[in-house]
């Protein structure tokens, strides 16, 4: 998908309260911005208010300092009155096939272990065979369409559904609510940053799950957050204990890259590295 088709919402009051509220989320006076930068305090002051439109250089500048996502730095571009420069291409491209020889290398190189990609909505793009094996031990029944090593329908899997729906994973799950309310934090401070209705659809679908507690309804953003969340599920008459880790890819330069995630599982004991272990 080409930039310029994306669908962003601008708001009406243009780039300077967007610009405002990522110094803000960063912790920076405008003083600070400027110094990084190297411009005037008073030109941001400027922009801010909106006495003063930034030149596209600048912007690109501002977002470097502020670490703005690539998404959302096509929003400042555009609530400034110019054309969106970073391309949202899917991974099912012909130009995305080095991508996917890259992706296919890192999922097979974990192996025995469990390694899943994802995409902002976290919905699975694909899987390595040791996920599949696991989620199918688990189960007790293979997941229909579920194939290994492939790209996946975005529609088909979703991770946040995957998890709070009741006739899923989630009944698998011993420590299901503090890691479901843990990833539903998340995708509460995705959807308010990027002003995402697919994210905010996605909310409301899975807390309208039965058993999901009615206070989740209110996002708890200042929660204090555990230093790692451990990944705990029923595998027969054996509780396998995970960690695991988060892997986004340096530098890119396309939307649809930056928000890949590659999430690679280790095994928390010596039980959980039996289940894992290829068969003698």
């Amino acid at each position: 998908m080409d930039a310029r088709r994306n669908v962003i919402e601008i708001a009406p009051n243009g780039v300077g309260p967007l610009l405002r509220r990522w110094r803000e989320s960063r912790h920076l006076s405008q003083l600070g911005l400027a110094l990084e930068a190297e411009v005037s305090a008073r030109h941001i002051s400027f922009v801010e208010t909106g006495r003063a439109t930034p030149s596209r250089e600048m912007l690109l500048t501002l977002s470097n300092v502020l670490d703005v996502p690539l998404r959302e730095r096509n929003v400042l571009l555009q609530a400034a009155g110019y054309a969106p420069i970073y391309r949202e291409t899917r991974l099912d491209d012909p130009r995305m096939a080095q991508v996917r020889t890259a992706l296919d290398l890192i999922l097979k190189q974990h192996e025995p272990r469990s390694a899943i990609a994802f995409d902002r909505h976290w919905n699975l793009v694909m899987v390595n065979g040791a996920f599949v094996q696991l989620i199918t031990l688990a189960l007790g029944h293979p997941i229909p369409d579920l194939e290994p090593m492939t790209i996946l329908d975005p529609q088909k899997f979703n991770l946040l559904k995957m998890l709070f729906a009741p006739e899923g994973i989630r009944r698998l799950i011993v420590n299901w609510e503090p890691l479901a309310k843990a990833l539903l934090n998340e995708a509460y401070q995705s959807a308010s940053w990027a002003r995402d209705e697919t994210m905010q659809r996605l909310i409301a679908e899975v807390l309208a799950y039965p058993g999901v507690p009615t206070r989740w309804r209110e996002p708890d953003l200042e929660a204090p957050q555990a230093l790692m969340l451990p990944f705990e599920m029923k595998v027969g008459d054996t509780i396998a204990r995970f960690f695991s880790t988060i892997t986004t890819l340096g530098k890119p330069q396309d939307v649809t890259l930056q928000e890949l995630h590659i999430e690679s599982f280790y095994p928390a004991d010596a039980v959980t590295e039996s289940l894992t272990l290829p068969p003698a």
